[in-house]
């Protein structure tokens, strides 16, 4: 939550070059610290008069800015570099190369108007962005383009590329150094969510693993009539509709499952957590823990069920690229001969705000039938309302050392579906493609959702910046 929350700062460098008239500098320094304010970002930029025209060309000029930049490592998320004119390429570059601070770049550069091409009024940026490419490439440093080659500082494709380009930016930042909690190990049926630790930190994305019998120790040392326990139940009561015939003792122990779960993402500084619901904790603690699960991802700390962490890392990858919470669902069934649509569920740790409908928080359907019923209690229930969503799955695949992806966007679906549990009816373009690709590259049935189109910022992000071999469906 904590990221999610963070104020995006850019590093910001503004280019020129000694044979255009630096003018041109200065008035588009103006413009794009105006621009970011308006957009609400942060910035880090040299003071005005610390550099010639408040713009970068010189080896002494980068020295100057790289180490402001490098005194506010912590704080910079990206580096946007603005070419008012061809802009010197050497300067940036080493800048960059100097700060060293490994963020995402992108690279603007400002139009030239068509009837001020004078030698004081040409910009030759349109050239200039081309120079500053081809040496960024050389040094093997990433960086992001703009939607259009060239832009106005202060038009909208400049505002919507830097808005997208913030997305990125906490995505990458998110991601290198995501703490996901494996609370109890994987169901022992469940060879498909199997994972590398080793792989996931080599993107920076640790794993921190609890024992089962220490979450159900603490729960049952709690006072039911603590108050922390208390307002817990009273937040489950006022969550969803309960059926009458739930015992008191069931929200009970659900209050303290929830209390506990709450305390060890904090103790452990978690971002995203797996946790094994199938079945330990109906038959060993005596609840389900979808419902904590599902609370837990309404205040965005997502939680995949099963133990799946890849899927954990899945869900908080969609937060930090759309802000907007995730949930994780089965590519579960075929809606008929349509072959664009299926239908994905689960029993469900749904957030609530996911569902977008009126909740019931009542027992598990599937495991009910082989369970004590009393011991099930604690499943989401509804139907996904229709709207946007965006589709996202990683795998850490063993045999090739490398973390494998895909992507895409769709839509959910009024279409009905009688069938207990979350339901999601969703429409995807070639959906017959994607579950080819999904089969034949050994992914799992699990994928995290959420209710927004963000595809584009996480694909940038994740192939870019993370290196991750993706898939992107279109």
């Amino acid at each position: 939550m904590k990221i999610i929350q963070k104020k995006i700062t850019f590093g910001l460098i503004i280019g020129t070059r000694n044979i255009f008239n630096a003018q041109l500098a200065v008035e588009q320094r103006k413009k794009a610290l105006a621009a970011l304010d308006k957009l609400g970002f942060g910035y880090v930029i040299p003071e005005e008069g610390a550099t010639k025209a408040g713009a970068i060309e010189t080896r002494a000029e980068a020295k100057i800015c790289a180490e402001l930049f490098k005194n506010h490592r912590e704080e910079i998320d990206g580096i946007i570099i603005v070419l008012p004119n061809f802009g010197d390429e050497i300067g940036i570059i080493q800048t960059l190369e100097t700060a060293n601070l490994n963020v995402p770049i992108l690279v603007q550069a400002c139009n030239d108007e068509t009837d001020k091409v004078d030698v004081k009024s040409r910009r030759d940026a349109f050239c200039g962005k081309i120079s500053v490419c081809n040496n960024l490439y050389q040094y093997n440093i990433p960086f992001t383009d703009t939607t259009e080659h060239t832009c106005d500082i202060d038009g909208e494709f400049f505002k919507q590329d830097v808005q997208s380009f913030a997305a990125v930016c906490r995505t990458v930042r998110g991601l290198r150094s995501a703490r996901i909690g494996a609370f109890g190990t994987r169901p022992g049926p469940f060879q498909t969510v199997r994972y590398s630790e080793k792989i996931l930190q080599a993107s920076g994305i640790t794993v921190v693993p609890v024992d089962l019998s220490e979450i159900f120790a603490r729960a049952e040392a709690l006072d039911e009539k603590a108050s922390i326990v208390k307002k817990k139940a009273t937040s489950i009561r006022e969550y969803g509709k309960i059926p009458s015939d739930i015992s008191a003792d069931s929200i009970l122990r659900q209050a303290k499952l929830l209390v506990v779960l709450d305390e060890l993402i904090e103790e452990h500084e978690l971002d995203a957590t797996a946790i094994q619901c199938w079945n330990s904790i109906e038959n060993n603690y005596g609840c389900a823990a979808c419902l904590s699960m599902s609370m837990m991802g309404q205040r965005y700390l997502p939680s995949a069920c099963e133990t799946d962490v890849a899927g954990a890392v899945s869900m908080y990858a969609l937060l930090l690229a759309s802000g907007s919470i995730p949930a994780l669902v089965d590519w579960n069934n075929n809606y008929g001969l349509n072959s664009d649509k299926c239908v994905c569920t689960h029993c469900s740790n749904y957030p609530r705000s996911f569902v977008g409908n009126e909740i019931e928080i009542s027992r598990l359907d599937v495991l009910g039938t082989v369970l004590d019923r009393e011991k099930c209690f604690g499943a989401i229930k509804g139907k996904v309302a229709p709207g946007s969503m965006t589709y996202f799955r990683i795998s850490t695949d063993d045999a090739k050392g490398r973390i494998k992806a895909y992507l895409g966007e769709g839509q959910f679906t009024e279409d009905p579906f009688r069938m207990d549990g979350g339901i999601a009816v969703c429409q995807v373009k070639d959906l017959r493609k994607l579950l080819g690709h999904i089969c034949k590259n050994g992914f799992e049935h699990h994928v995290a959702m959420t209710r927004s189109h963000c595809a584009q910022a996480l694909h940038e992000a994740a192939t870019k910046y993370l290196g991750w071999d993706l898939y992107y469906h279109q």
